[in-house]
């Protein structure tokens, strides 16, 4: 096992443990140079028999991962194969497996499991429609990652594999009892697309239900006998992904994304109101006619009681006395009453960063109430009845202004208060990504995060063409990114910017010069930074970024020097 503080291949550094399986450990590693996060996967050859069968089952899992890219799956970085054990380095994808939340809730929304199923459903989707198809096998809850913006990812491929259409059967009977398909266990014929439909619809049902088909009684009833409020479409939709007969299934994920998008159209109430929909619409009229009147009135009247009582609750909050989390419940409530209204949103965040007090103040158990906002937060009416409202969505669609303003200081906290370090810019990139051009600060953070990661992405690889390729676009952004810096009036931007450039070129000279970019256009945007910050010359931060930069020139022209090259002398001084 890992220590922590131990740095693997000269980049990765171990700093805790973050997940444990039967075969393997996890651990949140971060590069240091680049304040990236990683997840790296160790599996030890020690006490393991069948090691080789491991070792090349997780090969197997690399080579499907390098070869794919979607929104919803994780990339593959690095393997580092040695005596004592296997790591697989890979993103690391903050946010906790739906497992979790079965276990803290008991069971899940049901707009967020259908929101959640349909993404499922395209990446799925995606792996079916590669050559030779790839097929999943593993779906279940634990492998379902819920991220910080409400979406999901999709993780652990060690059991997938890829379609072959001569063999009757799967050549290894693999999957999770309760999720599996018949045909997993051999048999029924070899696992296909519709074998991945099976484990979706097993998975969605456990996520409604909250009943686990991998323990007894090892039943799975329709999910309105377990709960009558679910819709009766959705449970049509599982009950027929769940089939024994693959011929039973949804045929394909295009066949079952349009049902999960139309999952209210198979609701027998919904065919009910279509039937009764023409004698319903002339009564409707002539009530509306006669009561539109009354109807004005008690709106205006119930508009100003809920105004009144959204300020109030605002108020309430800030009582010296309340505990964090009561003023959380308050500051949520208020979301949920008003959620076109930015002020509640601001002031949650606000009262985070106060309890935490200083760097670090945003932390992860807060970070998780600030995912609520997006996955959706259950509420209880005056009947007694849950709901599930969507506060980000609802003041996106309603006041574009107020999402653009809520969003831009998520980013920020998450950039600079946030307790895990190693996560804070993919987390802050995201909510940055959502705004408008209403804060162009905001794109200047985007694009030194995507900087970042494309520095990593490349580091330790050999030499390529695409690779100086990739790197040519990383020189075209860092002058664009300085050019952004020169044009803002904030001091703190200039700043920002400017040290990552420098430091983001210092990290990669060597590439960079004289690969991609010659010595006198580095000296010319080093000069240029210089130029643009002079005013700033008695800030610590100015002379930081002024000694790094004449260090990196230095080490760039004794470099070309000693290589009997002439150095074209910059004025960075």
């Amino acid at each position: 096992m890992l220590k922590t503080g131990t740095v693997i291949d000269g980049k990765y550094k171990i700093l805790s443990v973050i997940g444990r399986g039967g075969m393997s450990v996890v651990y949140m590693a971060i590069n240091e140079r680049a304040n990236k996060p990683w997840a790296v996967k160790e599996v030890q050859r020690s006490g393991m028999r069948d090691f080789e069968i491991v070792r090349q089952g997780l090969i197997t899992e690399t080579e499907f991962l390098k070869k794919l890219s979607h929104p919803n799956l994780p990339s593959i970085v690095d393997v580092i194969d040695s005596e004592e054990s296997l790591l697989i380095v890979m993103d690391y994808i903050e946010g906790y497996p739906l497992s979790r939340a079965l276990r803290e809730q008991g069971t899940l929304p049901q707009d967020s499991v259908i929101q959640w199923s349909k993404q499922l459903c395209d990446v799925l989707g995606y792996l079916h429609s590669r050559t030779p198809a790839i097929i999943y096998r593993d779906m279940k809850p634990s492998n379902i990652m819920l991220r910080p913006d409400g979406n999901v990812t999709l993780i652990d491929f060690g059991t997938a594999r890829e379609f072959k259409s001569s063999r009757p059967f799967d050549t290894m009977c693999l999957g999770t009892a309760g999720y599996a398909a018949p045909e997993q266990f051999g048999g029924y014929g070899q696992s296909d697309p519709r074998t991945d439909i099976y484990c979706l619809g097993a998975t969605m049902h456990h996520l409604l239900t909250g009943t686990d088909p991998s323990k007894p009684p090892f039943e799975r009833l329709p999910l309105r006998e377990e709960n009558p409020m679910l819709s009766a479409g959705l449970e049509h939709i599982v009950e027929r992904c769940t089939q024994q007969n693959p011929l039973d299934r949804y045929q394909s994920c295009a066949e079952l994304m349009y049902a999960l998008e139309h999952y209210q159209e198979q609701d027998g109430r919904f065919k009910r109101k279509q039937a009764r929909r023409l004698t319903a619409f002339a009564c409707a009229l002539v009530a509306t006619l006669s009561l539109a009147a009354v109807a004005a009135v008690s709106r205006t009247a119930a508009e100003r009681r809920l105004a009144d009582n959204y300020g109030l609750m605002l108020a309430k909050a800030e009582d010296a006395r309340l505990s964090q989390d009561e003023r959380t419940d308050i500051y949520l409530g208020a979301i949920a009453a008003r959620p076109q209204l930015p002020d509640a949103y601001l002031s949650l965040l606000d009262s985070f960063l106060d309890s935490g007090g200083g760097a670090g103040a945003l932390s992860r158990e807060e970070s998780s109430v600030i995912t609520r906002l997006q996955a959706g937060i259950d509420i209880s009416g005056r009947d007694g009845a849950m709901s599930t409202v969507y506060p980000l969505d609802s003041l996106r669609q309603k006041n574009a202004g107020g999402y653009d303003k809520v969003c831009y200081e998520l980013g920020m906290a998450y950039w600079y208060d946030y307790e895990v370090e190693a996560a804070r810019y993919s987390s802050a990139a995201w909510w940055l990504g959502q705004v408008s051009g209403s804060y162009p600060a905001a794109r200047i953070y985007v694009e030194i995060d995507r900087c970042l990661r494309l520095i990593d992405k490349y580091s330790g690889q050999s030499r390529t063409e695409k690779m100086f390729a990739e790197y040519e676009g990383l020189w075209r952004s860092l002058v664009e990114l300085a050019d952004s810096a020169a044009r803002s009036d904030e001091s703190d931007i200039k700043l920002l910017v400017s040290g990552e450039v420098v430091r983001i070129v210092s990290d990669r000279a060597d590439y960079l010069i004289p690969e991609v970019v010659g010595e006198r256009d580095a000296y010319a945007l080093f000069d240029g930074i210089e130029s643009d910050i002079a005013l700033l010359r008695d800030t610590s931060r100015y002379q930081d970024i002024k000694k790094s930069a004449s260090e990196v020139l230095l080490a760039v022209a004794v470099a070309r020097v000693r290589a009997g090259a002439v150095s074209d002398r910059g004025s960075f001084r």
